[in-house]
């Protein structure tokens, strides 16, 4: 049986209105859990889709384009196109929905509220991979390859070795200490848009329910206005664009020869490459090359002086504004990256906290972790958490209850010690304030530092009291001298770190 236009338009005002109230029901009920809440935005997201599609579906029937709804008002009225008498017409329609339910004689109404209640359950599928964790951090591990096998990359400055892992997390984030030069290559432009599809996608499935394109509507009018006025953070000056007043020489204060050679090889190359020239050969090359722009215009000088392909720069400025506006297009994508980042800023800082932690980790801790976590995201769904009631914010004991007040003051939870060296990280009570000096946060803080995690540094919460201390015992012992039975650190399968005589020791009495 064919569905008549206006029957169609009535199923698709209804299916808006259930859609509807599916949302406020849904939205109604308080998730339990991460994982139910980022399943209640994504069937939350579907709803709306499924609206917007139906939308537009109605908006094609009014707009009526072909005249088939005003034809079926007109025949509903008596009139036909045809001349029909409106009872034949009604017969018509009569016996086609007769024959129908002859020839479906087991067809039944479908039960809109049962399947309400099946699209409120529905668990949507979304892909995360086990790097990300359900969402909690980001799987940025092909990026930094792709970076670290870059020219742009940031290198270690005394190994000139490729930054880590953890201090990549620091710095993808921060486009404008790469040089603009660089960023003109093909190979930085693919790493930007593959950074850029990834955090899009990371965060469409994170946050299903954020209007990406009107933040990124807001960042491009943003960006339009600041690109005007050259405070874009990197490209200060037109995005370093081919006319560039950081590598142009200015030849009016430079009256022969000697003098421009004065300028050095480094800021002589630059400004050759600006104008499209050669910029190989010697110093002198390089100098009596620019300098024959002083009293000759580009467009006159002999094509052998230009590098190739380049000589349309100087001939008309539309290689010039096609270079400006490619330009353009990469600060805005950064614009955009940016914006990005910051909206996901916890998410970052969780990553690089996930990072350093299983750097500290050994490989027994590691498997034990991952299996916590497995078992933790198959139990998540099933607990139903209820709000407990905890005014005084006591922490929580074995049986996920506050503990009782006096345990609270026993222990001096309600003090707060920071370390300096951790980040200026809180341990709240004398207990856990002694136990973080053999932890991991305070391990990797001293390890930044250059300085062994020994027990001379226990108590010891300021940077500038452990360099101090560091330099004291180092006058103390010789700068140069190692002694291997102090200095050199081993660790157990539990991470408890001890110098060379006392692993030994315990080793022999079978402790370790």
């Amino acid at each position: 049986m064919s569905s008549t236009l206006l029957e169609v338009t009535r199923s698709k005002h209804e299916e808006i209105e259930r859609f509807e109230r599916l949302i406020v029901k849904d939205l109604q009920n308080e998730p339990a859990s991460n994982r139910e809440r980022l399943f209640q935005n994504h069937r939350v997201r579907n709803m709306i889709e499924a609206i917007t599609s139906s939308t537009e579906k109605l908006i094609e029937i009014y707009e009526d384009n072909d005249n088939a709804r005003k034809d079926e008002i007109a025949a509903l009225g008596g009139q036909t196109a045809t001349g029909t008498n409106v009872f034949s017409a009604f017969y018509e329609r009569l016996k086609e929905i007769r024959d129908y339910h002859r020839r479906h004689p087991n067809s039944r109404a479908l039960d809109v509220y049962e399947e309400a209640e099946e699209l409120l359950k529905e668990e949507p599928h979304v892909e995360f991979s086990g790097e990300e964790g359900h969402g909690r951090y980001l799987d940025l591990h092909e990026l930094y390859n792709e970076y670290i096998n870059s020219k742009f990359a940031e290198r270690n400055e005394k190994t000139k070795e490729p930054i880590e892992y953890s201090a990549y997390l620091d710095v993808f984030s921060q486009p404008h200490t790469i040089s603009c030069k660089l960023k003109l290559s093909r190979q930085y432009r693919d790493y930007l848009e593959h950074l850029l599809e990834y955090l899009i996608y990371f965060f469409q499935r994170k946050e299903p329910l954020q209007d990406l394109d009107r933040v990124f509507s807001k960042v491009e009018t943003e960006f339009e206005d600041l690109w005007e006025d050259g405070k874009i953070q990197g490209w200060e000056s037109k995005g370093g664009n081919i006319s560039s007043q950081d590598s142009i020489i200015d030849l009016d204060y430079y009256s022969t020869l000697h003098e421009l050679m004065d300028v050095g090889n480094d800021k002589l190359k630059e400004a050759l490459a600006a104008l499209g020239l050669k910029s190989g050969g010697t110093l002198q090359q390089r100098a009596e090359r620019l300098f024959l722009t002083k009293h000759t215009p580009l467009e006159q000088l002999d094509k052998k002086h230009f590098v190739k392909g380049l000589r349309s720069i100087a001939q008309n400025g539309a290689t010039v504004a096609s270079q400006e506006m490619e330009l353009k297009e990469i600060a805005l994508k950064e614009s955009k990256m940016k914006r990005l980042c910051e909206m996901l800023n916890e998410t970052i800082e969780q990553t690089k906290e996930n990072v350093q932690k299983k750097q500290a980790l050994t490989v027994d801790e590691r498997e034990k972790e991952l299996e916590e976590e497995e078992e933790q995201v198959d139990t998540e769904s099933d607990d139903d958490e209820q709000q407990i009631y905890n005014p005084l914010k006591l922490p929580m004991g074995w049986d996920g209850k506050p503990i009782p007040y006096w345990l609270y003051k026993l222990h001096g939870l309600g003090q707060e010690f920071k370390c300096e060296i951790c980040g200026t990280h809180s341990y709240w009570g004398r207990r856990a304030f002694e136990r973080h000096f053999k932890e991991w946060r305070h391990q990797h803080g001293m390890r930044c530092l250059g300085i062994p995690n020994t027990k001379n540094f226990n108590e010891i919460t300021s940077i500038q009291e452990a360099k101090a201390l560091w330099e004291r015992i180092q006058a103390r012992q010789g700068v140069n001298k190692w002694r291997p039975d102090l200095e050199e650190e081993y660790e157990d399968k539990e991470g408890n770190i001890y110098n060379k005589k006392t692993y030994t020791d315990l080793q022999r009495q079978g402790l370790i």
